[in-house]
This record gives C-alpha cells, sequence and structure tokens, in this order.
C-alpha cells in the first residue's frame, strides 16, 4: 500500500519515520515548500503545492495513492479541506493527525482572539512591547501599530517589500527551551506576546515563561476542523494505518 502524508508539523516527519520501517506500506511525504530550509523527513519526499483540488486528485491517481494522511499545521486549512475533497474524489481512506491545542491553566493570562486582525486590534492602547510569533504571511496585520515594539520571530525573513510592523526580526526555528524563551522576554522588556495555538512542545516554552512572568497573552484560535476522521498521536495514525493494511490483506 502507498500512503501520502501532508506534512507541515513536526509530527508527520515523525510518522513518515516510523512508516518507512513498516513491511508492506511505502510512505511519500509532501513539504509545502514555504521555508527555505525545511526539515525533511526520511524515505521519499515531494516539496511544493499540488494546484488546488485538481492537481491533489492528479496526483493521487498518478502515484496510485492508497491513503491519505494529512498532517500539516493546524492553521493550513485550505490544503485540509482540499485534501478531504480529493480523497472522497479518488475514494480513498483519509485522515487527520491534528496535535490537540494549548489549554489555559492556572496562572495564564489570555485574551482568545479569531485570527490576526483581531489579535492587532486588541493590541491597540493594550501593549508597548510584544513577541509577534505568528509567521512572516502574518507581520501584515500588525503593520498600522506604529506606537508598538514588536520582536518579530519567524524561520525565514520576510520579503524585501513585505508590510510590517516597526521593531527587531529574529529568525529562529524551534523547539525553544524555556530559559531561552525567559531570556528573550526579560531581555526584550516584552509585556505581551502573540501567539497561535498550534499545540504541540515545540514553541509552548513561550507560553510558560509568559506564565511565570505573568505577561499577557494574546492567543489567535484555531480555524474549524473539517469534519472526517482524526487522531491526535503519531501512534494513533500507526494504528489506523495497520488497520487498514490488514484489511487490504483480508
Amino acid at each position: 500500500m502507498r500512503v501520502l502524508i501532508l506534512g507541515g508539523i513536526k509530527d508527520a516527519a515523525e510518522l513518515t519515520a516510523k512508516v518507512v520501517n513498516i513491511p508492506g506500506i511505502e510512505a511519500i511525504a509532501s513539504l509545502a515548500g514555504r521555508t527555505h530550509n525545511p526539515s525533511i523527513p526520511v524515505g521519499n519526499v515531494r516539496i511544493g503545492g499540488f494546484g488546488g483540488v485538481t492537481g491533489l486528485v492528479n496526483y493521487l491517481r498518478q502515484m496510485q495513492i492508497d491513503l491519505l494522511i494529512d498532517a500539516t499545521h493546524p492553521f493550513a486549512s485550505q490544503i485540509s479541506e482540499n485534501a478531504i475533497a480529493a480523497a472522497r474524489e479518488v475514494r480513498i481512506p483519509h485522515l487527520m493527525l491534528i496535535r490537540p491545542p494549548w489549554q489555559q491553566v492556572n496562572g495564564d493570562r489570555w485574551i482568545e482572539v479569531e485570527n490576526s486582525e483581531v489579535a492587532a486590534a486588541t493590541l491597540e492602547n493594550q501593549a508597548q512591547r510584544v513577541f509577534l510569533t505568528v509567521g512572516r504571511q502574518e507581520l501584515s496585520a500588525f503593520a498600522d501599530l506604529e506606537k508598538i515594539w514588536f520582536l518579530m520571530r519567524m524561520i525565514d525573513p520576510p520579503s524585501a517589500d513585505a508590510v510590517i510592523p516597526p521593531g527587531m526580526i529574529l529568525c529562529d526555528r524551534g523547539p525553544f527551551a524555556l530559559d531561552n524563551e525567559r531570556e528573550i522576554l526579560i531581555h526584550h522588556n516584552i509585556d505581551t506576546i502573540v501567539s497561535k495555538n498550534s499545540g504541540g512542545n515545540a514553541t509552548y516554552a513561550k507560553i510558560i515563561a509568559a506564565r511565570e512572568l505573568g505577561l499577557q497573552v494574546v492567543m489567535v484560535n484555531r480555524p474549524a476542523t473539517p469534519p472526517g476522521e482524526q487522531v491526535t498521536t503519531v501512534d494513533g495514525a500507526l494504528a489506523w494505518l495497520l488497520e487498514k493494511l490488514d484489511s487490504d490483506r483480508t
């Protein structure tokens, strides 16, 4: 059986590494290619978009894909919708690997918002120095906040003609250690963090550091999860794969 794993989160690489060792299953990992130096999973890898639902359908048929696993970023809603439509079109089983969102705990000071535009409006008159960790594609939403200084962390720098808010760009890739996150917040005198609720452990240290320092967090909630089969862990995805493999053999 041949499975296509749509990547975007660390779990996708971990899943691919485990699948390649399962006899009877061939895995192909697909990365969107939005970062210049992505972490490449082991095994067969393709990089780049498909060209919407039609392009994905054509690829699934051309490569004779039997199973489709969507392990993209929780905020990559368009590719997830495309995956559902394409799997339905070619009539193959489809699974979403969705890591759970972070939950507030005692000591957190969250303001939950629906998107970056609302996050920007929330900051006005409430913040002076902001740690902005929503990715380079969302920077323009904050560009009009000229009275706020931003420390903007992302994997790759924005393009030369990008519209960005005032402040400093910090290019780095997780996972991030708690001591490092705490030092950044203190050194830059940060009073507010803006973050997407991505879940997972790679970037959660900044939330812990904010809790320890009593800082406000403007948390951008995820888009609605589309309907379909879901698991929350790599082990859950492996169990689903093995079940499909057993069914195929019988």
